[in-house]
């Protein structure tokens, strides 16, 4: 059975609610979560500070546009 992120077609986004003083705080705490979650190229799409914490969606690209993809693969491993 093929792995579930082996399946992603594009990109994966996450959000959450962090506790947090400032928005700089908030985009600090997103990228050591994004680095902490081993995510590959990720960006913060949107962050909203507010009161004691801040929204927050990083999208971290599984596949690009020419990417190899590995759903094509045969099973024999080319594509």
């Amino acid at each position: 059975m093929p792995k579930a992120l082996d399946q992603v077609v594009d990109a994966l986004d996450i959000e959450t609610y962090l506790y947090c003083k400032s928005e700089e705080e908030a985009k600090e705490l997103a990228e050591a979560l994004a680095a902490e979650m081993n995510l590959p190229h990720p960006d913060i799409v949107f962050l909203e500070h507010r009161g004691w914490g801040a929204r927050v969606r990083i999208r971290t690209y599984v596949h690009r546009p020419g990417d190899h993809y590995r759903w094509l693969e045969e099973a024999g491993g080319q594509a």
